[in-house]
């Protein structure tokens, strides 16, 4: 039974980060440094460590690798590579913190995940169909993404346009229930997802290796914000086995 939000004021709100099983992985360190340049404090965990044991004010569901196919009714490739474990432990996450109103934060599989979630699907393979965009895997600003006029990110970083780096093959293709369109690559593939209600906000990008940009650092205190306007905590509970 999920313990219910509670609304407590905090000066240091502790936010739950999410990433694969290998031990603090370099993803973590980069998204911990853009949290606490934020003022938010942040703690690493996995299907193996299991939920935090202590309530948390916002989460960040991380990169990582492809989301299994069953999930949203695509097709299983051999030489892709799953987490079951994984995805089974952040759909729970994500699940809870739809249902309290949690901040949250996607990025790249984690964006994809949460459309998943609310019942969305994918495009399991984009290589083949970019025509301007590049297919070159990079950690530093390679294509432009363009963002819809008054959403939160556009307003939040004061820019109509935002060069990013590109890490991934796949793409959201069906939207989910209760999410919004908020930025595309040059391509026209999805790169930034809004919720219509709380906040909510997934980037196909990784704005934490980007920590030396402005506009990515405000992406970051975006949440920040939303996290201290949301004032309230939850305690986060592992799945239960099926």
């Amino acid at each position: 039974m999920k313990t219910p939000v509670e609304h407590v004021p905090v000066e240091s709100p502790l936010i739950a980060v999410t990433g694969a099983h290998k031990r603090f992985p370099f993803a973590w360190w980069a998204t911990r440094l853009m949290l606490r340049l934020a003022g938010l404090r942040a703690q690493y965990v996995t299907a193996h460590t299991g939920m935090p044991q202590v309530p948390v004010h916002g989460i960040v569901i991380g990169g990582g690798d492809d989301i299994e196919p069953d999930h949203y009714g695509g097709e299983l490739h051999p030489r892709r590579r799953y987490d079951v474990e994984r995805d089974r432990f952040e759909i729970a996450m994500i699940e809870q913190a739809l249902e309290a109103n949690l901040p949250m934060l996607g990025i790249c599989r984690g964006a994809q995940l949460i459309n998943v979630v609310a019942g969305g699907s994918l495009q399991q393979d984009i290589r083949p169909l970019r025509r301007v965009t590049s297919n070159r895997r990079s950690l530093r600003p390679v294509k432009w993404v363009d963002l819809e006029p008054g959403s939160r990110l556009a307003t939040g970083l004061a820019v109509e346009a935002v060069k990013v780096n590109s890490l991934h093959e796949q793409a959201i293709e069906r939207l989910g229930d209760g999410l919004t369109i908020v930025g595309r690559d040059r391509d026209g593939f999805v790169q930034a997802i809004e919720g219509r209600y709380g906040f909510l906000l997934g980037v196909q990008w990784h704005p934490e290796y980007l920590f030396y940009q402005r506009r990515q650092r405000a992406l970051f205190r975006l949440f920040e914000q939303a996290v201290r306007r949301n004032d309230s905590h939850l305690e986060l509970h592992d799945p239960q086995l099926s």
